[in-house]
């Protein structure tokens, strides 16, 4: 691994190896800035000796591919895990509002009536991933002196997708063309019969059921199937949802991919204008070509211009956390009618939420904790170190933040084999 370098007014130099470092350190002509990844900075003027360096982003709605690069060396290669959990929570907090106002509480007006939104407004669920996709490459440009970046960016036609021979009109004349709404569509479709039972409940009520929660799934023909009443409040009571799968995949990645390649490049620009675009079969055949594995990063370096530049195993794997849950209470009420507090203490024993302990020998995070002092800790590749450990067994090494970094060691993968 390398160690990153700052001159003394904060700009970034060339890094440097370990032992150089240490040198610096220990004769103190240099400073600890960051501990991952970990950088110095000279405490003394130094121009520096620079030399090209291309980063390659390979944008994505899940994970960000990010590689830096010189003709002969990767200086930075990682991925970035982002959220999906935001479009969920927006749900839950809409309802939550929701049965507020109708409660025998203050009045309170509804907000939704006058809010307009801005020229250029983008989903929430989006935006984040747009404004994190910027974050992550200024976050590297701090680290190494990057002469041009490289974005992947990628356009899907849904339609085609789903319907190859389409063409000319048909994008206009859609399966739901000629019905009044999506239910009706719904019933049209299943031919109005349970989808569960065929209509042996001989019940003549039908319903529309979500197979995926509305909240996550949406409310589109696929996400949708008809029932009978019977049926429908059977498998609500008994927690059976799980029966039934998609009509079709979720082409929610696709969509917002297709929404997002034009924001993230406008909005890179106006900060580097080094910036230039690719799209994902050049990636893939320079992969192919140079017989290199599927992965995010080294997706990242084929898109950098050097896909044959020497690396190390070592890369930084990130994952992006929530910062705050303002969320008072729980969603279920107990007994006597009360809602318990759902915000527990921030600190528990001095340690608090994603923060970054050494737990016998092991660097993991505080994914959960309780009141008596016991953590749950997890490595962000999802390993559980332990699931009740001490805080007596605990030592801080980097407070919580809202991007969590660790050093992962990359597998080796056969060329031409694939993985999320």
């Amino acid at each position: 691994m390398l160690v990153y370098v700052l001159n003394k007014h904060g700009q970034p130099l060339m890094p440097c190896k370990p032992q150089k470092a240490r040198k610096l350190l220990q004769q103190e002509k240099a400073k600890v800035v960051q501990r991952t990844p970990f950088t110095i900075q000279l405490q003394y003027g130094s121009s520096g000796y620079k030399q090209p360096i291309s980063l390659g982003v390979d944008a994505g709605t899940k994970h960000i591919g990010l590689s830096a690069t010189t003709e002969g060396q990767v200086l930075f290669e990682g991925e970035v895990k982002l959220r999906t959990d935001i479009q969920e929570l927006l749900a839950t907090r809409r309802s939550l509002r929701s049965a507020r106002r109708s409660r025998k509480t203050r009045y309170r007006q509804p907000r939704f009536l006058n809010r307009k939104k801005n020229k250029g407004w983008l989903a929430p669920s989006v935006q984040n991933k747009v404004d994190m996709h910027t974050k992550m490459i200024a976050n590297v440009h701090k680290l190494l002196p990057i002469t041009h970046v490289t974005i992947e960016v990628a356009q899907f036609d849904i339609q085609k997708i789903k319907n190859p021979a389409i063409s000319g009109d048909l994008y206009q004349k859609g399966d739901q063309l000629g019905f009044w709404n999506v239910r009706e569509y719904v019933f049209f479709r299943d031919k109005h019969v349970c989808q569960h039972c065929k209509g042996k409940t001989k019940d003549r009520i039908l319903n529309v059921h979500h197979i995926e929660s509305r909240k996550t799934g949406g409310d589109g023909p696929d996400n949708l199937l008809t029932l009978c009443e019977t049926c429908h409040n059977k498998i609500h009571k008994e927690g059976k949802e799980y029966l039934f799968t998609r009509k079709s995949a979720s082409f929610r990645d696709a969509s917002q991919m297709t929404v997002m390649r034009w924001f993230i490049h406008h909005q890179v620009k106006k900060l580097y204008p080094h910036v230039q675009l690719t799209y994902g079969f050049q990636t893939k055949n320079t992969r192919i070509h140079h017989g290199l594995e599927k992965s995010h990063a080294v997706d990242a370096r084929c898109i950098s211009g050097n896909p044959l530049a020497a690396s190390s195993n070592n890369t930084y794997l990130f994952k992006q956390v929530r910062k705050n849950n303002r969320q008072l209470h729980k969603m279920t009420i107990a007994k006597g009618g009360y809602r318990k507090a759902n915000k527990a203490g921030r600190f528990v024993k001095g340690f608090q939420l994603f923060d970054k302990v050494l737990f016998e020998g092991i660097e993991c995070f505080v994914f959960g904790r309780r009141k008596t002092g016991y953590f749950d800790l997890q490595t962000i590749d999802g390993v559980s170190i332990h699931k009740s450990a001490s805080f007596k067994k605990l030592r801080l090494v980097e407070k919580a933040s809202t991007l969590l970094v660790q050093i992962t060691q990359r597998r080796e993968v056969q060329a031409g084999s694939s993985h999320d």
